[in-house]
């Protein structure tokens, strides 16, 4: 068996060690070497050519951002970014995801400790999905391409009246590889789409409202992070808060959606859950008025609950394999009957806007 060769890139001996020990604990992976700063990895990237990078993104002399770049043009590699739970570690870890990083894992407390052991699971499921993901730099179809004015955030002139009768909802379902997408397929929607839309992404507390906010600034639909009792609005992007499950419930005198977070069930493999909040919405609003989406992600969250939305007259739409960074999620759909659309990532808000028709 051939085992995955990873180069480990942080500035924390410690950490370095830890991250070390973790990956060498399975058979199906082993450590090729490590790297102390950005410099010393981006050489040993091109030396090595790891299958996959673990990257932390502060360190001195060339911070993980810089040497991501570097990597992505000289030895295009799956790099999954190591990222503090901060605010401005969001940030950085978002600008790593759009620059070609598969994925990020958020350190606990952000800070060096024997506390890494407790997302060792984590780590490991992490690496072997970017061992698996599309490598970054393979040749891609053309695809229009999204004028982000990032000065000046779009006028959201939202030309849908607001009505709280809600006809039909959007559910989006997405993970590794999933706010690269996401940026690539929501600036795209109009800003008259007749329908709000639910975004969950699997994401830990902390990251999904500065998610929200940097999707916001290239959306033509105003984004923002679903908070409890938020009605839903037409012309609105909700992201599912990271932490909890988002579930919706209706008001059957006006036809109003409200949203709710909730901890149940707790033993959700993630939490949102892509499967708990469609089948919420399901029971909620009714199949038929569902257009369901699952673009990339590891696992089957959503696949079961897509096969049931189509039997119920729902509309369902899910990532090809052309384009996913994992083809996982959108595989499992559509191999259990579950997908009537299946379609490249710059395919994805077209066929949205069609459903709605």
């Amino acid at each position: 068996m051939e085992k995955i060769g990873v180069l480990v890139v942080d500035d924390s001996a410690l950490m370095r060690k830890y991250i070390k020990q973790i990956i060498n604990e399975e058979p199906d992976m082993t450590v090729l070497d490590t790297a102390r700063d950005g410099e010393e990895a981006v050489e040993k990237a091109i030396a090595l050519k790891p299958q996959v990078i673990t990257m932390d993104i502060n360190m001195p002399r060339m911070d993980g951002i810089t040497a991501l770049q570097y990597i992505m043009v000289q030895v295009p590699c799956p790099v999954v970014m190591l990222s503090s739970l901060t605010q401005k570690g969001a940030l950085a870890t978002f600008e790593a995801l759009e620059l070609g990083a598969v994925d990020f894992i958020s350190k606990p407390d952000g800070t060096v400790s024997q506390e890494i052991f407790k997302i060792k699971e984590e780590i490991k499921a992490k690496v072997r999905a970017a061992a698996k993901s599309r490598r970054p730099g393979k040749s891609q179809p053309e695809r229009k391409k999204i004028i982000r004015e990032k000065k000046q955030a779009p006028i959201k002139t939202c030309t849908v009246p607001v009505n709280v009768n809600i006809e039909r909802v959007v559910i989006i379902g997405v993970s590794t590889g999933g706010p690269k997408t996401l940026m690539d397929i929501l600036p795209l929607l109009p800003p008259d789409l007749p329908a709000p839309v639910v975004v969950v992404q699997h994401m830990p507390t902390g990251f999904t409202a500065p998610f929200a906010q940097r999707l916001n600034q290239y959306c033509r639909l105003r984004v923002k992070e679903a908070a409890n009792g938020d009605m839903l609005e037409q012309g609105v992007i909700y992201v599912a808060k990271g932490g909890y499950h988002l579930k919706a419930s209706r008001n059957q005198v006006d036809k109003g959606v409200k949203l709710f977070l909730s901890r149940e069930p707790k033993d959700s493999l993630f939490m949102p859950s892509v499967h708990v909040t469609m089948e919420s919405f399901y029971k909620a609003v009714g199949p038929e008025r569902l257009v369901a989406v699952l673009l990339t992600g590891l696992g089957d969250d959503g696949a079961d609950m897509m096969v049931q939305i189509r039997r119920g007259g729902g509309v369902t739409i899910a990532e090809s394999e052309e384009t996913a960074v994992v083809w996982g999620m959108p595989r499992e759909a559509y191999l259990r009957g579950g997908v009537q659309h299946l379609v490249p990532s710059y395919q994805v808000a077209g066929s949205i806007v069609e459903a709605l028709k």
